[in-house]
Parts: structure tokens; C-alpha cells; sequence
């Protein structure tokens, strides 16, 4: 009796010291930088991934929501997690030609169909790589936006042959080769920046998904909307490594708990109904002509899509991967999630 009356005590005290432990950890608010309005779907997700991460960790993970390129540029998202200026970012890696290759596969057109399945399988997909193409942050989770397409301020653009001459501020570096190899001229603007760029006629043209569009007042300065689901842009969480290492364990698997594809899909699908309500939106607003095209032109997209990809592939070796593999099994998970193109 006196035995297990010991190994009792034992136990309360036991449970007892985790109870001081964690009653003891340090109380961290994070900086969650995002360059994108705060009335943007993700401002609400961060808000609620942040309200989330503050409720399991009982209060000693607290957050502030730092919207519209408060803390830095668009462009420097990735290096704010790095260097702590921020202790979570919203990134944009096909920002940066060249610095995540394996991670642009979800970036080349015609890949992901939709966006809520979409991100699950990016999210899946890319964790494989996330630790070796991303060393300086701790990754969270992967996910893309629905479908965009092309908005222009001057022509229709209805084949390939109708970039050639033409000023394109492209979504990501992807989409920029697409436009080098059609003979048309890039104009580097962050999405904040494209309605500037465009009313001054520094670009007459943008690849941008649809409720974006007006979110972003590009509808005042566009007309023409080529109705075709050409491409989706794919974004990362990532955090501060030195952020999560002073954080006691139970506190890391709370962030741990919120860095998953559950919640690649919670952040996801909000955003993914918000664009594709745009569409309508345009087709709703006087002056807008959203128009289709036929399937002999979009066959001629996904021809004139061959050399990006081919490009995109030889990048890829160089990180000694097989791009034929790393490609193969994003779309195989694509399938998986029906959401492949």
C-alpha cells in the first residue's frame, strides 16, 4: 500500500511540475507581417490562425497582424522571417527568380486547377523540400491562390503571338519567362504596385487572379479579362527559427499543431471563393469585357508554355534534383486532391 501510495505522489508531482512548466513559459507576441490589404482574405486568416495559436498555448502566445507591407516590402518577405524582423511572413517565393527553383514547379502555368485541393497537395508536396530549399525559417505551410489570368489596359490578348511588343507586369518569375519568351517586356511591381504601374502606362497589362483585381482598384485602370484559368501563384508561411528555439516545447507544438495542411486549406479556401467571385464582379461592372477562349487557342498557351518549363527543369538539376521527378510527384498528388489542371 505504502508502495503504490508513493508511486502516486510521485506521479501528482510529476504532473504537477509539467503544470508549473507551463504555467512558467516565457510570453512571446509575433510579429505576422503580410504585404496585402487588411481587407484582404488573408488579413482575417493570419487573425485567426494567430487567435488559434493564442488560445492552445493558454494565452503565452500572443500576435499582432502587421498588414500592407507595414514591416518591409513584398519582395523582402522571405529574408523578414530570416532576419526577425518579422516572426511569421506571407511570401511570395516566385518574387525572387532563381532562389527557390523546386518550389516553382507549383508556379508554372497550367498546373494547379483550384485553389482549396490545390493547396493541399502543394502543401503535401513541397514538405519534402521545404528544410533544404529553405534552411534560414522554420516553413509553416504551403498554398496558392485560385486561377488568374490576363488583364489588359489596352488589347485583348487572346493567343501568345498578342504579348509580343507589349509591357506585362508579371506574377511571379515564372510567368515573367512566359512573357520574355513571347517576346514581350517585364515590369517588375509588387501586387500594391500594379494599378500605379499600369495607370502611368508603365505596363499595359498584368497576370493577377480575379477578385484581386478589384481589391486592388486594377479594375479602374483595365478592360479586358481573358477568361482562362493560365496560371496560379504559390505563397509560403514561414517563421523565424530563433523565435521558435526560445519557445518551450510545449509552446513549439503548438506552433507545430498550426504548420500543417489542415491549415494550408483553412487559410486556402476563404481566399480561393473571394477570386473566383471576381470574375463576376468584372462581368458585372460597365466598361468590363470579360471574354473566353476557344480551345484551339488555349492549346496554343500550353504549347507556348513548353520552353518555361524546360527552363524551369534546368534550373532544377542544377540543385541536383530530378526535375522530371520533382514534377511527377507534384502532379501526382494534384491528382490525388483533384485539383490537377
Amino acid at each position: 500500500m505504502r508502495r503504490i501510495t508513493l508511486c502516486a505522489c510521485t506521479l501528482l508531482g510529476l504532473l504537477l511540475g509539467v503544470g508549473a512548466a507551463s504555467a512558467e513559459d516565457k510570453t512571446f507576441e509575433l510579429k505576422l507581417s503580410h504585404w496585402v490589404p487588411p481587407s484582404h482574405p488573408l488579413q482575417k486568416a493570419m487573425e485567426e490562425w494567430g487567435a488559434s495559436i493564442e488560445k492552445d498555448s493558454g494565452g503565452t502566445i500572443k500576435y499582432k497582424v502587421y498588414p500592407a507591407q507595414q514591416l518591409g516590402k513584398a519582395f523582402d518577405h522571405y529574408d523578414m522571417a530570416r532576419d526577425g524582423i518579422a516572426d511569421v511572413t506571407y511570401v511570395s517565393p516566385g518574387y525572387q527568380p532563381g532562389r527557390f527553383p523546386i518550389f516553382d514547379a507549383a508556379n508554372l502555368p497550367f498546373m494547379l486547377a483550384n485553389a482549396k485541393g490545390g493547396s493541399a497537395a502543394l502543401d503535401v508536396w513541397y514538405r519534402k523540400y521545404a528544410a533544404k530549399e529553405m534552411p534560414d525559417v522554420k516553413f509553416c505551410f504551403a498554398f496558392a491562390h485560385d486561377p488568374g489570368t490576363f488583364h489588359s489596359r489596352t488589347k485583348k490578348i487572346m493567343v501568345p503571338g498578342d504579348i509580343k511588343g507589349m509591357k506585362i507586369r508579371p506574377a511571379h518569375a515564372t510567368m515573367a519567362s512566359l512573357v520574355t519568351e513571347l517576346g514581350g517586356t517585364n515590369v517588375q511591381a509588387s501586387a500594391p504596385e500594379v494599378r500605379d504601374v499600369i495607370e502611368k502606362g508603365v505596363a499595359d497589362a498584368v497576370t493577377f487572379p480575379w477578385g484581386s483585381i478589384v481589391l486592388f482598384g486594377i479594375d479602374k485602370v483595365t478592360k479586358y479579362h481573358m477568361e482562362a484559368a493560365l496560371y496560379t501563384t504559390s505563397f509560403v508561411w514561414v517563421m523565424n527559427k530563433s523565435t521558435y528555439a526560445r519557445m518551450s516545447p510545449s509552446q513549439q507544438k503548438v506552433i507545430d499543431n498550426h504548420c500543417t495542411t489542415e491549415w494550408a486549406e483553412r487559410v486556402a479556401s476563404p481566399w480561393a471563393d473571394f477570386e473566383h467571385d471576381g470574375i463576376a464582379k468584372l462581368k458585372a461592372e460597365p466598361g468590363q469585357e470579360v471574354y473566353p477562349i476557344s480551345a484551339a487557342q488555349l492549346a496554343e498557351w500550353k504549347a507556348a508554355a513548353g520552353p518555361v518549363v524546360q527552363k524551369w527543369a534546368a534550373a532544377v538539376k542544377k540543385t541536383g534534383n530530378d526535375p522530371d521527378v520533382v514534377l511527377k510527384e507534384l502532379k501526382e498528388q494534384l491528382a490525388k486532391d483533384h485539383s490537377g489542371y
